[in-house]
């Protein structure tokens, strides 16, 4: 049996760390993926489809949306699925493993809304 040193262990514990941080990167990355899934969490009860999503999320486009809604697909993150309930026929629910996500955003919601708060007292 080796003993490794402990700062070999740290440094591969880092290294380790900064993968699985470039992984939320890739899977969570971008201005519309969180409040995508914020969104779809907050209207679970709802039939999403593409033309309600975009409208009830202020300034993405639908080249966008239809590139980030792809993006969440192939992350697990959202269920595209047929309906007859909208005009298109498909419908968006986040999935049970989007539904993980939720407790870090609402992390960083809660801190997002500290920071706009200290930013503003720093103007004043």
């Amino acid at each position: 049996m080796s003993m490794e040193k402990p700062d070999k262990i740290q440094s591969r514990q880092c290294i380790q760390e900064l993968i699985e941080l470039r992984d939320i990167f890739d899977a969570l990355s971008g201005k519309w993926k969180l409040p995508l899934l914020q969104y779809l969490y907050n209207r679970q009860d709802e039939p999403n489809g593409f033309r309600k999503i975009e409208q009830g999320i202020a300034g993405i486009s639908d080249k966008m949306l239809a590139k980030e809604l792809k993006q969440l697909e192939s992350n697990h993150l959202i269920i595209r699925s047929s309906s007859e309930t909208t005009s298109s026929g498909i419908i968006y629910s986040i999935s049970e493993h989007g539904k993980t996500a939720i407790p870090v955003i609402e992390v960083l919601v809660s801190w997002g809304r500290s920071h706009r708060e200290l930013a503003k007292a720093i103007i004043r």
